[in-house]
């Protein structure tokens, strides 16, 4: 008995770690790979799979965020700016969690996958986005910035557009961060490639760093509704660690191109699983 359960530890462990290493990797958190692989693999109810996912994305922030801000690929005013509003958002994504059937956040959870896949795929072999001048509260805010590209070998400056619109989804990112407890890094890059027009180094590095503060404002409630489990929330908070330790030592030397390839085919497959799932087909 007590084999079993130390090798169902270990595997929980493991599937962290790979989560870990993606969510590092794809700017997700590790959240947005763990409540699936705990919910259709392992057979966790949802409600203590998001409360693991939600200890798990603070872990990955604190694993991955650092190195980033280290390395200066992080943007950390756009980052310091944008919390505000998912922060906002993940508050009342987590009341809203608890008054939703089991099914719809299946559903809703693959459906958020598979949207953010399609706007991704149409920019897959950009290295750097054209903008040609900030948008002028960008340019008060001072949110344009700089960093060194190892892959491209030379300094990458970049200019920000389209903050409001960034700002709006971001409030969305919050609220599905909450609701779903996968960090909502998904529409956190989203908002940042797409509306702000980032790099998208910049983008998943910064949405690392942010998805730390998202997570923590929710977990409290999570926590008192009892929905952390510390026997499931232990191994895969480890793991997620280990995984976006990992994840950030890869992500400085591949291409921008390689990052959306590897966004698009994981988050592909979990979101089809999860629309499945909650349609009641698997």
């Amino acid at each position: 008995m007590i084999y079993l359960i130390v090798e169902y530890l270990i595997e929980i462990l493991i599937a962290s770690i790979l989560a870990g290493i993606i969510g590092a990797l794809g700017g997700l958190g590790g959240g947005v790979l763990i409540v699936p692989f705990l919910t259709l693999y392992f057979h966790v109810p949802i409600s203590l799979a998001i409360g693991a996912s939600i200890v798990s994305v603070i872990a990955t922030s604190s694993g991955s965020a650092a190195a980033y801000v280290r390395d200066k690929i992080s943007n950390i005013r756009i980052g310091t700016f944008l919390v505000l509003f998912t922060t906002t958002g993940a508050i009342l994504g987590a009341f809203i969690e608890h008054v939703t059937p089991v099914k719809v956040l299946f559903f809703i959870f693959g459906v958020v996958l598979i949207i953010s896949v399609i706007p991704m795929l149409k920019k897959i072999g950009e290295e750097v986005p054209n903008v040609e001048k900030n948008d002028p509260l960008a340019e008060k805010l001072g949110l344009y910035g700089e960093y060194y590209d190892s892959v491209l070998k030379r300094e990458v400056k970049y200019k920000v557009t389209g903050v409001k619109p960034g700002a709006a989804m971001m409030f969305m990112a919050g609220t599905i961060s909450g609701l779903l407890g996968i960090g909502s890094g998904a529409f956190k890059v989203l908002a940042m490639d797409l509306a702000m027009r980032l790099p998208i180094k910049v983008s998943t590095t910064t949405s690392n760093f942010m998805i730390g503060v998202t997570a923590a404002a929710s977990a409290g409630i999570y926590f008192f509704t009892g929905d952390v489990n510390p026997f499931i929330a232990a191994p895969v908070a480890m793991g997620v660690l280990i995984g976006a330790i990992i994840g950030t030592k890869i992500l400085v030397r591949i291409r921008s191109s390689s990052v959306r390839k590897i966004f698009a085919v994981i988050i592909l497959i979990v979101g089809l699983e999860m629309i499945l799932r909650g349609a009641g087909v698997i």
